[in-house]
């Protein structure tokens, strides 16, 4: 069975997804917005398969995080509640909305807002740290995190996680709390995604996410311990920022 698949086939999403979580496992966030961005700016797929594959991965990944943090006493359970549920329904309607527009549409869309979050991210390098301020409008975030999440096959993570840190919340609290929200709203979004697109186009580049994701965790850990917050921000910010322009200019051109 297996000497008959086609791996060669399979090798750009495993890069895709090593890379994606290499930056991921050293920064925090941006697994889904990374891998987003070069399958639909790189390799063509369409908005929202690339962001179905991305959160069917997810589920994995989130739910091995969520525990790590719930044992590590990393989870405020307050703003648990209060993200958790305005996070999926945000979730379910940014699956809906990609799912019932035409995907060359959408697709420079999309990428204008996986750029703009880049952009985000370099500033957020640049001004880390932040200065300190009181958290507020938490379920409004939590619905627009989970939308964009789903409408841009990421940025749950950097939307939220860096808006809870610019209003000045615990950090340790803010990336387990954000991180144990992630799976419920991941496995929401996929349940989504599968009942409007089917399982057809998933099975083979999941698995090469899959592969790629888990080859890349240890050493995306080794590099958290080694390089700054602000130079991964930078990082980040610079390589999605140029990917997802790139990919604007190609959708137009």
């Amino acid at each position: 069975m297996f000497g008959e698949f086609d791996w060669v086939s399979l090798l750009p999403y495993i890069a895709v997804g090593f890379a994606a979580q290499l930056v991921d496992g050293a920064l925090g966030m941006a697994f889904g917005v990374i891998s987003n961005a070069l399958m639909v700016g790189v390799l063509g797929v369409a908005p929202a398969v690339a962001s179905q594959r991305v959160h069917v991965v997810e589920c994995f990944t989130t739910a091995t995080s969520g525990i790590s943090h719930l044992l590590n006493g990393n989870i405020d359970k307050a703003l648990f509640w209060r993200l958790l549920l305005p996070g999926i329904a945000g979730g379910v309607l940014g699956a809906y909305v990609l799912t019932s527009v035409d995907a060359e549409v959408v697709r420079p869309f999309v990428l204008a807002y996986l750029t703009g979050i880049g952009i985000y991210l370099l500033y957020r390098g640049f001004t880390y740290p932040p200065a300190p301020k009181r958290p507020r409008h938490v379920a409004v975030l939590g619905l627009t995190g989970g939308f964009l999440d789903a409408a841009g096959g990421g940025g749950w993570g950097p939307v939220v996680t860096s808006n809870l840190l610019v209003q000045g919340a615990e950090p340790r609290k803010v990336v387990g709390t954000v991180n144990a929200v992630e799976f419920f709203l991941t496995v929401t979004i996929s349940a989504a995604f599968i009942m409007q697109l089917g399982f057809a186009d998933l099975a083979g580049a999941t698995l090469g996410f899959l592969i790629g994701g888990v080859a890349a965790a240890p050493i995306g850990a080794f590099a958290a311990r080694h390089f700054s917050t602000r130079l991964m921000l930078l990082t980040v910010g610079l390589a999605l920022t140029l990917t997802s322009a790139m990919g604007i200019w190609a959708a137009l051109g």
